[in-house]
């Protein structure tokens, strides 16, 4: 039996426990890198040794694999949905139309199906939604106790609930700085939040195209309603359909159960529909026909069900170019397009980079346990200095990762991974020279700019003045000169300069 991981000290560690199924010790590792920073880690290698671990061990979520010796992945997670259905139930299969897993997929009652090869952030995302889930699924099991019983408070609570989802997801909470080019696309989309206008996010991945469409939700009239999710791209459009229309029983071998889609759940909500520009022209006319005529058609019934949603719509793909490409319905766009939103990367949001920074070092140190750390000037450089193409997302892992090695309780350059270090590209200086946020005259703008790119040259270059002459078209004498201006010749004082090659 394999030895389970990260439970040596269980009573100090609250961290929800995900059980890894799989017979491949190189997948359970590669799962386990992925996921043990969030959560406590159990691994097992079929069903046996699965099953006694549950037994002994509250997991919160089990990852099984659709192939191993013994029982398949499938049928062990009807019975865990059994003997254990509080634990959230996730299959990891090559196949995706294998009959067995779309069979499975709601006869043993999985949260969610993920195809191999699987995606880091993808696998570590999915599981961090089944544990909300699990934990929605919870509240509201006590919230039925609670309404049972006949508690008064009860409204009151919702109401408080309510009030805290809108003071956490409302357009004042998404990070920026003052003069950001976020602030014109909040304002418009706060006008049009209040008027049932479906609202098209484009914008690259990690850009916070899902907390603009919470945002949106929150300041609707529909605030009171759901706010349901689905990444069109994660799962095949055999199951795409069932999820969000739902289906009838005996609609396909396995469909045991009616299933209420998320559509239907969402009524009087929003339904956000992630990466819709990934979704197959065969869906894409099912869908068309849901927002032309207001009402879905569960798999095998023959009777629509109306439904009253807000769709959120978001992609990472030019959806334009698409239509006039061919490959997305030109009548679906403009039904989703009331609104087009196009969500700027963070390299176009320079002046967004340290409050966002900040902001992600205290929720992380939050989530560590760490006392709250701050960045000095040299790392401020050094953030400024990247194109950040994983944008916000990849910003937080280099926060993360650096908030984790570093002693102290600010952090300096050399806490970030050499990338951000070094080999910034013609695209970060861009990054750099963005028009700055603040106040202040024109003179003190362009000083504050001037004073930036040559902090990210000198750190670049290891404070050698000769090469940040050359490369700046200074003489020594002209550089020092400026880095004195800008109180920088104190700092390049404490450095060890390298000779000019």
């Amino acid at each position: 039996m394999n030895p389970p991981h990260d439970l040596a000290d269980p009573l100090h560690d609250d961290r929800p426990l995900v059980l890894l199924v799989d017979d491949e010790l190189r997948s359970q590792e590669a799962m386990r890198r992925t996921l043990d920073d969030d959560f406590r880690i159990l691994t097992a290698g079929d069903a046996a040794e699965a099953r006694t671990l549950l037994e002994r061990h509250a997991a919160t979520v089990i990852l099984c694999d659709q192939r191993m010796p013994g029982l398949p992945g499938v049928a062990f997670l009807r019975e865990v949905r059994t003997r254990w259905p509080e634990v959230v139930r996730i299959v990891i299969s090559g196949y995706a139309d294998s009959e067995d897993i779309i069979a499975g997929v709601n006869e043993a009652g999985i949260f969610q199906y993920v195809l191999k090869p699987w995606v880091p952030e993808h696998l570590l995302q999915t599981v961090r939604q089944a544990v909300e889930a699990s934990t929605l699924q919870h509240g509201l099991q006590r919230l039925e106790l609670e309404l049972r019983a006949g508690v008064p408070a009860l409204r009151a609570r919702r109401q408080q609930r309510l009030g805290q989802a809108r003071s956490t997801f409302g357009f004042d909470r998404m990070v920026r700085a003052p003069g950001s080019p976020l602030d014109a696309l909040c304002a418009q989309a706060a006008r049009v939040a209040r008027y049932d206008l479906s609202v098209l996010l484009l914008g690259e991945s990690g850009t916070g195209k899902e907390l603009m469409a919470r945002a949106i939700h929150y300041a609707s009239p529909r605030h009171a309603g759901a706010f349901v999710v689905e990444n069109c791209a994660a799962i095949p459009d055999t199951l795409l359909e069932s999820e969000l229309f739902g289906h009838k029983r005996g609609a396909f071998t396995g469909a045991v159960d009616d299933h209420v889609g998320l559509f239907q759940r969402a009524d009087g909500g929003t339904v956000f529909l992630d990466e819709v520009g990934d979704t197959s022209p065969s869906f894409q006319v099912k869908l068309l026909r849901v927002l032309q005529e207001g009402e879905v058609r569960p798999v095998g019934s023959a009777r629509s069900v109306p439904v009253d949603v807000r769709v959120v719509a978001a992609t990472h793909r030019p959806l334009p170019d698409d239509v006039r490409a061919g490959r997305f319905r030109e009548d679906l766009y403009y039904r989703l397009a009331g609104l087009t939103l196009t969500l700027p990367p963070l390299r176009e949001r320079a002046g967004d980079i340290a409050p966002i920074a900040q902001a992600l070092l205290d929720a992380v140190a939050a989530e560590l346990g760490r006392v709250p750390a701050t960045l000095d000037d040299d790392a401020r450089a050094v953030l400024l200095g990247y194109p950040w193409p994983g944008n916000i997302r990849e910003l937080r892992n280099e926060i993360a990762r650096a908030l984790a090695l570093a002693d102290g309780e600010r952090l300096g350059a050399a806490d970030f991974s050499a990338v951000l270090r070094g080999g910034q590209t013609g695209v970060a200086t861009a990054a750099a020279l963005a028009p700055l946020p603040g106040h202040g005259t024109l003179q003190q703008r362009l000083d504050a700019i001037e004073a930036m790119l040559l902090r990210e040259v000198m750190l670049r270059l290891r404070w050698n003045k000769t090469q940040a002459a050359r490369e700046l078209g200074l003489s020594r004498v002209g550089l020092r000169a400026k880095l004195q201006r800008f109180g920088l010749e104190d700092k390049v004082a404490d450095k060890v300069e390298c000779k000019a090659p």
